[in-house]
């Protein structure tokens, strides 16, 4: 069989715990996420040219796992695909079952317009927030074991009043921000880097190219992509902000160029603690974000056991 070209995988301490937690898998778990990775990277292979086709032998194709500190300086990809000789790299974020794009924390400490747009938040906002965190953090004070649940209406003591403050100091960041926050927050919350994502289902796999930069989808010479992936447009300005009907828990931020992004806040553990977490999903994307849907696991499956038993 001939060699497409040469491969070397990086056996750094995220690969090392990766194998391990992979190997922990039954087999036939196993066998799912292979088929999972081989219809990805056949789907890859056929829109990034590069992957395949090196300039000599000398250029090899390096697979390398990213740490997990990697995310908060905005990079979210998980996975690294790189030619030294060619300045090139992409790169995947990978993600089993779940599609939230950040898990992101507010505290009385967290200045996340600091954090995330690059504009500190006002003192307003921190008077506003510090009277909830710090009768949660007198709670715990008091006895380390007590649970939200025993906060009497705690949606409206504590949910509530943290989701306004918070919705009400990303309008005032935008106002006397303007073209910047919108762009930031979303480079903030899908990544600063071009990346695709991999979601693997129950029962499909999906891919989506997040071609912000146009860093993606590049020919190698005369060799060019199977298929086009349009560059995304970032935001520049916010639209509005408001509450999923029925819910006191879930902002929805709509921006322009199609962008919508709902915040959902809850508490990371059954204690109370002085902080809280957002659970923040991409409702709606421009339409010229590529998402491609390969055959389902099922089918993909069903493809394999026959090829095993020929």
């Amino acid at each position: 069989m001939k060699t497409i070209t040469s491969v070397s995988i990086t056996e750094n301490q995220p690969y090392k715990t990766a194998k391990g937690f992979f190997d922990g898998f039954s087999e036939s778990e196993q066998d799912t996420f292979r088929i999972t990775a081989s219809a990805s990277i056949n789907f890859l292979i056929d829109i990034e040219p590069r992957l395949s086709n090196g300039i000599s032998k000398e250029d090899i194709l390096v697979l390398e796992l990213v740490s997990d500190q990697a995310g908060q300086t905005g990079d979210v990809r998980d996975v690294l695909m790189i030619r030294s000789l060619q300045k090139w790299e992409i790169g995947i974020s990978a993600k089993n079952n779940h599609r939230a794009v950040k898990h992101s924390r507010l505290s009385q400490k967290i200045d996340f317009g600091e954090k995330w747009l690059g504009v500190s938040c006002s003192n307003n906002y921190f008077q506003e927030i510090n009277l909830i965190f710090e009768m949660l953090t007198e709670l715990r004070a008091k006895d380390k074991l007590t649970k939200w649940t025993s906060i009497e209406n705690m949606h409206q003591v504590v949910y509530l009043p943290i989701l306004n403050a918070f919705k009400k100091e990303l309008l005032r960041l935008d106002k006397i921000n303007p073209n910047i926050v919108a762009e930031n927050l979303v480079q903030y919350l899908i990544g600063n880097q071009d990346f695709y994502k991999v979601i693997k289902g129950n029962k499909k796999v999906e891919i989506q190219a997040y071609n912000l930069h146009g860093t993606l989808n590049l020919p190698f010479e005369k060799v060019k992509p199977k298929a086009k992936i349009p560059k995304l447009k970032l935001p520049s300005r916010l639209i509005e902000i408001v509450y999923q009907e029925n819910s006191t828990t879930t902002l929805l931020v709509s921006l322009n160029e199609g962008w919508q992004i709902s915040f959902r806040i809850h508490n990371a553990s059954s204690r109370v603690e002085p902080s809280l977490k957002f659970d923040i999903n991409l409702v709606s994307a421009p339409h010229t974000l590529l998402t491609k849907s390969i055959v389902s696991l099922a089918i993909l499956t069903l493809i394999s056991s026959f090829v095993l038993s020929d």
